[in-house]
Protein backbone atom coordinates (compact mmCIF):
# COMPACT_ATOMS: atom_id res chain seq x y z
CA UNK A 1 0.00 0.00 0.00
CA UNK A 2 1.35 3.49 -0.87
CA UNK A 3 0.30 4.94 2.49
CA UNK A 4 2.01 2.15 4.41
CA UNK A 5 5.21 2.67 2.39
CA UNK A 6 5.25 6.41 3.18
CA UNK A 7 4.71 5.76 6.89
CA UNK A 8 7.48 3.14 6.87
CA UNK A 9 9.91 5.55 5.15
CA UNK A 10 9.02 8.33 7.57
CA UNK A 11 9.57 6.04 10.55
CA UNK A 12 12.91 4.86 9.18
CA UNK A 13 14.04 8.44 8.64
CA UNK A 14 13.10 9.39 12.19
CA UNK A 15 15.02 6.40 13.57
CA UNK A 16 18.10 7.31 11.51
CA UNK A 17 17.90 10.93 12.65
CA UNK A 18 17.55 9.82 16.29
CA UNK A 19 20.53 7.46 15.93
CA UNK A 20 22.66 10.19 14.34
CA UNK A 21 21.69 12.58 17.12
CA UNK A 22 22.72 10.05 19.78
CA UNK A 23 26.06 9.48 18.03
CA UNK A 24 26.60 13.25 17.83
CA UNK A 25 25.84 13.66 21.53
CA UNK A 26 28.29 10.87 22.40
CA UNK A 27 31.05 12.37 20.25
CA UNK A 28 30.50 15.85 21.67
CA UNK A 29 30.48 14.45 25.20
CA UNK A 30 33.78 12.66 24.59
CA UNK A 31 35.26 15.84 23.15
CA UNK A 32 34.06 17.80 26.18
CA UNK A 33 35.67 15.28 28.52
CA UNK A 34 38.99 15.53 26.68
CA UNK A 35 38.93 19.29 27.21
CA UNK A 36 37.54 19.45 30.75
CA UNK A 37 39.57 16.64 32.39
CA UNK A 38 42.87 18.62 32.32
CA UNK A 39 41.04 21.61 33.81
CA UNK A 40 39.60 19.51 36.63
CA UNK A 41 43.02 17.99 37.28
CA UNK A 42 44.63 21.44 37.38
CA UNK A 43 42.09 22.78 39.88
CA UNK A 44 42.32 19.66 42.03
CA UNK A 45 46.12 19.83 42.06
CA UNK A 46 46.01 23.51 42.99
CA UNK A 47 44.29 22.55 46.26
CA UNK A 48 46.57 19.55 46.92
CA UNK A 49 49.41 20.53 49.28
CA UNK A 50 50.88 17.04 48.88
CA UNK A 51 51.52 17.78 45.20
CA UNK A 52 53.88 20.68 45.91
CA UNK A 53 56.89 18.37 45.54
CA UNK A 54 55.75 16.03 42.79
CA UNK A 55 52.71 15.21 40.75
CA UNK A 56 51.23 11.80 41.40
CA UNK A 57 50.73 9.30 38.61
CA UNK A 58 48.15 8.39 37.60
CA UNK A 59 46.72 11.91 38.05
CA UNK A 60 44.57 12.47 41.14
CA UNK A 61 41.25 14.20 40.64
CA UNK A 62 40.74 14.76 44.35
CA UNK A 63 43.30 16.49 46.62
CA UNK A 64 45.25 14.08 48.78
CA UNK A 65 45.96 16.87 51.28
CA UNK A 66 43.31 19.60 50.71
CA UNK A 67 44.66 23.02 51.60
CA UNK A 68 44.78 26.68 50.55
CA UNK A 69 48.53 26.83 51.21
CA UNK A 70 49.29 26.58 47.50
CA UNK A 71 47.34 29.77 46.84
CA UNK A 72 48.99 31.57 49.74
CA UNK A 73 52.39 30.46 48.45
CA UNK A 74 51.49 31.58 44.92
CA UNK A 75 50.53 35.07 46.06
CA UNK A 76 53.61 35.21 48.27
CA UNK A 77 56.09 34.22 45.55
CA UNK A 78 54.38 35.82 42.55
CA UNK A 79 53.01 39.40 42.41
CA UNK A 80 49.74 38.03 41.06
CA UNK A 81 47.67 41.16 41.62
CA UNK A 82 50.27 43.30 39.84
CA UNK A 83 50.40 40.96 36.87
CA UNK A 84 46.60 40.75 36.70
CA UNK A 85 46.34 44.55 36.82
CA UNK A 86 48.93 44.84 34.02
CA UNK A 87 47.02 42.32 31.91
CA UNK A 88 43.75 44.15 32.49
CA UNK A 89 45.42 47.40 31.45
CA UNK A 90 46.65 45.84 28.23
CA UNK A 91 43.37 44.06 27.54
CA UNK A 92 41.23 47.15 28.18
CA UNK A 93 43.29 49.31 25.83
CA UNK A 94 43.37 46.69 23.09
CA UNK A 95 39.63 46.08 23.35
CA UNK A 96 38.74 49.78 23.14
CA UNK A 97 41.03 50.40 20.16
CA UNK A 98 40.13 47.19 18.30
CA UNK A 99 36.37 47.38 18.84
CA UNK A 100 36.09 51.03 17.81
CA UNK A 101 38.32 50.45 14.78
CA UNK A 102 36.32 47.39 13.72
CA UNK A 103 32.93 49.04 14.22
CA UNK A 104 33.87 52.22 12.36
CA UNK A 105 35.42 50.36 9.45
CA UNK A 106 32.57 47.84 9.39
CA UNK A 107 30.02 50.65 9.35
CA UNK A 108 31.84 52.40 6.50
CA UNK A 109 32.09 49.21 4.44
CA UNK A 110 28.47 48.30 5.09
CA UNK A 111 26.57 51.57 4.78
CA UNK A 112 28.71 54.22 3.09
CA UNK A 113 29.74 52.01 0.16
CA UNK A 114 32.63 54.15 -1.12
CA UNK A 115 34.53 53.35 -4.29
CA UNK A 116 36.81 50.37 -3.76
CA UNK A 117 35.13 49.26 -0.52
CA UNK A 118 35.05 45.62 -1.60
CA UNK A 119 38.76 45.74 -2.43
CA UNK A 120 39.52 47.26 0.98
CA UNK A 121 37.60 44.48 2.71
CA UNK A 122 39.36 41.74 0.72
CA UNK A 123 42.72 43.39 1.39
CA UNK A 124 42.01 43.53 5.13
CA UNK A 125 40.85 39.92 5.24
CA UNK A 126 43.89 38.76 3.27
CA UNK A 127 46.07 39.76 6.22
CA UNK A 128 44.42 36.97 8.23
CA UNK A 129 46.33 34.49 6.09
CA UNK A 130 49.68 35.87 7.26
CA UNK A 131 50.81 34.18 10.50
CA UNK A 132 52.00 36.43 13.30
CA UNK A 133 55.35 34.62 13.38
CA UNK A 134 56.15 36.17 9.98
CA UNK A 135 55.45 39.73 11.10
CA UNK A 136 56.60 39.76 14.72
CA UNK A 137 60.28 40.50 13.94
CA UNK A 138 59.53 43.43 11.58
CA UNK A 139 56.96 44.65 14.09
CA UNK A 140 59.48 44.42 16.91
CA UNK A 141 62.10 46.31 14.89
CA UNK A 142 59.55 48.98 14.01
CA UNK A 143 58.49 49.57 17.60
CA UNK A 144 62.10 49.40 18.75
CA UNK A 145 63.02 52.22 16.33
CA UNK A 146 60.03 54.19 17.63
CA UNK A 147 61.20 53.66 21.25
CA UNK A 148 57.93 51.92 22.10
CA UNK A 149 59.37 48.61 23.30
CA UNK A 150 58.64 48.05 26.99
CA UNK A 151 55.54 50.23 26.75
CA UNK A 152 51.92 49.24 26.35
CA UNK A 153 51.74 51.22 23.11
CA UNK A 154 53.35 48.18 21.52
CA UNK A 155 49.99 46.48 22.15
CA UNK A 156 47.60 49.37 21.50
CA UNK A 157 48.88 50.48 18.09
CA UNK A 158 48.70 47.06 16.35
CA UNK A 159 45.17 46.71 17.76
CA UNK A 160 43.99 49.39 15.31
CA UNK A 161 44.01 46.70 12.63
CA UNK A 162 41.42 44.08 13.61
CA UNK A 163 40.45 42.52 10.30
CA UNK A 164 38.29 39.73 11.71
CA UNK A 165 36.42 42.26 13.84
CA UNK A 166 35.83 44.41 10.76
CA UNK A 167 34.41 41.40 8.96
CA UNK A 168 32.10 40.56 11.87
CA UNK A 169 31.00 44.18 12.29
CA UNK A 170 30.22 44.54 8.59
CA UNK A 171 28.25 41.28 8.54
CA UNK A 172 26.26 42.42 11.58
CA UNK A 173 25.60 45.98 10.37
CA UNK A 174 24.50 44.60 6.98
CA UNK A 175 21.47 43.17 8.82
CA UNK A 176 20.49 46.60 10.16
CA UNK A 177 18.20 48.72 7.93
CA UNK A 178 19.87 51.42 5.84
CA UNK A 179 16.71 53.51 6.13
CA UNK A 180 17.83 54.52 9.64
CA UNK A 181 20.93 56.18 8.19
CA UNK A 182 19.03 57.79 5.32
CA UNK A 183 16.42 59.30 7.65
CA UNK A 184 19.08 60.64 10.01
CA UNK A 185 21.07 62.22 7.16
CA UNK A 186 17.91 63.87 5.83
CA UNK A 187 17.44 65.37 9.29
CA UNK A 188 20.94 66.83 9.07
CA UNK A 189 22.98 64.31 11.08
CA UNK A 190 26.59 63.59 10.13
CA UNK A 191 28.09 60.15 9.67
CA UNK A 192 29.65 60.08 13.15
CA UNK A 193 26.33 61.10 14.70
CA UNK A 194 24.50 58.41 12.73
CA UNK A 195 27.00 55.79 13.83
CA UNK A 196 27.27 56.88 17.46
CA UNK A 197 23.59 57.55 18.18
CA UNK A 198 21.83 55.01 15.96
CA UNK A 199 23.99 52.07 14.91
CA UNK A 200 26.42 51.78 17.79
CA UNK A 201 23.67 51.07 20.42
CA UNK A 202 22.31 48.34 18.13
CA UNK A 203 25.71 46.61 17.91
CA UNK A 204 25.77 45.34 21.51
CA UNK A 205 25.76 41.61 20.58
CA UNK A 206 28.67 41.88 18.14
CA UNK A 207 30.59 44.17 20.52
CA UNK A 208 30.23 41.56 23.29
CA UNK A 209 31.45 38.86 20.92
CA UNK A 210 34.52 40.88 19.97
CA UNK A 211 35.22 41.67 23.63
CA UNK A 212 35.28 37.98 24.52
CA UNK A 213 37.45 37.00 21.55
CA UNK A 214 39.88 39.84 22.18
CA UNK A 215 39.96 39.21 25.92
CA UNK A 216 40.82 35.55 25.40
CA UNK A 217 43.44 36.30 22.76
CA UNK A 218 45.22 39.12 24.58
CA UNK A 219 44.95 37.61 28.07
CA UNK A 220 46.46 34.30 26.98
CA UNK A 221 49.12 35.80 24.69
CA UNK A 222 52.70 35.03 25.67
CA UNK A 223 54.88 35.44 22.57
CA UNK A 224 54.39 39.15 21.87
CA UNK A 225 54.60 40.23 25.55
CA UNK A 226 57.82 38.20 25.79
CA UNK A 227 59.29 40.31 22.98
CA UNK A 228 57.72 43.67 23.80
CA UNK A 229 58.11 43.87 27.59
CA UNK A 230 61.45 44.05 29.38
CA UNK A 231 60.59 45.37 32.84
CA UNK A 232 59.23 42.79 35.32
CA UNK A 233 56.98 45.52 36.75
CA UNK A 234 55.12 45.62 33.40
CA UNK A 235 54.77 41.87 32.87
CA UNK A 236 51.35 40.50 31.96
CA UNK A 237 49.97 37.53 33.89
CA UNK A 238 51.05 34.90 31.36
CA UNK A 239 54.54 36.30 31.02
CA UNK A 240 54.87 36.65 34.80
CA UNK A 241 53.81 33.03 35.35
CA UNK A 242 56.18 31.82 32.63
CA UNK A 243 59.11 33.66 34.19
CA UNK A 244 58.21 32.37 37.65
CA UNK A 245 58.05 28.82 36.32
CA UNK A 246 61.36 29.21 34.48
CA UNK A 247 63.18 30.73 37.43
CA UNK A 248 61.90 28.29 40.04
CA UNK A 249 61.55 25.11 38.04
CA UNK A 250 58.11 23.67 37.41
CA UNK A 251 59.09 20.28 38.81
CA UNK A 252 59.85 21.82 42.20
CA UNK A 253 56.56 23.61 42.83
CA UNK A 254 53.91 22.03 40.59
CA UNK A 255 50.90 22.57 42.84
CA UNK A 256 51.84 26.24 43.40
CA UNK A 257 52.13 26.72 39.65
CA UNK A 258 48.69 25.14 39.28
CA UNK A 259 47.28 27.50 41.91
CA UNK A 260 48.72 30.55 40.16
CA UNK A 261 47.43 29.33 36.80
CA UNK A 262 43.96 28.74 38.24
CA UNK A 263 43.88 32.31 39.57
CA UNK A 264 44.86 33.60 36.12
CA UNK A 265 41.80 31.88 34.62
CA UNK A 266 39.27 33.57 36.91
CA UNK A 267 38.95 36.87 34.94
CA UNK A 268 38.47 34.94 31.69
CA UNK A 269 35.68 32.81 33.17
CA UNK A 270 33.97 35.85 34.70
CA UNK A 271 34.00 37.80 31.43
CA UNK A 272 32.72 34.83 29.46
CA UNK A 273 29.89 34.10 31.90
CA UNK A 274 28.71 37.71 31.74
CA UNK A 275 28.84 38.03 27.95
CA UNK A 276 28.17 34.53 26.59
CA UNK A 277 24.50 35.16 25.80
CA UNK A 278 25.47 37.96 23.42
CA UNK A 279 27.62 35.56 21.38
CA UNK A 280 24.60 33.35 20.70
CA UNK A 281 22.55 36.40 19.75
CA UNK A 282 25.18 37.73 17.36
CA UNK A 283 25.59 34.32 15.70
CA UNK A 284 21.82 34.06 15.25
CA UNK A 285 21.65 37.50 13.65
CA UNK A 286 24.69 37.30 11.37
CA UNK A 287 25.11 33.60 10.67
CA UNK A 288 28.79 33.82 11.60
CA UNK A 289 30.18 30.62 13.10
CA UNK A 290 32.98 31.11 15.63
Amino acid sequence: MPGTSIVHKTGSKKRRDAAMQRILVILLSLGSLVMIIPLIWMISTSFDWAARLELGFPPRFWPLDPSLKNYRAAFTNVPMLKYIFNSLTVVAGVIVVSVMSALLSGYALSKIRFIGSNFVLVLALSTLMIPFEMTMIPQYLLFSSMKLIDTYWAFYLPAMHYAFGTFMAKAFIDQLPSSLREAAIIDGAGEFSVFGKIYFPLCTPIVATMIILLFLGVWNDLLWPLLALKSPAKYTIQLGLAMFTYNNGINKLPSIIMAATTVSLVPVVVVYLFLQRYIIESIALTGIKQ
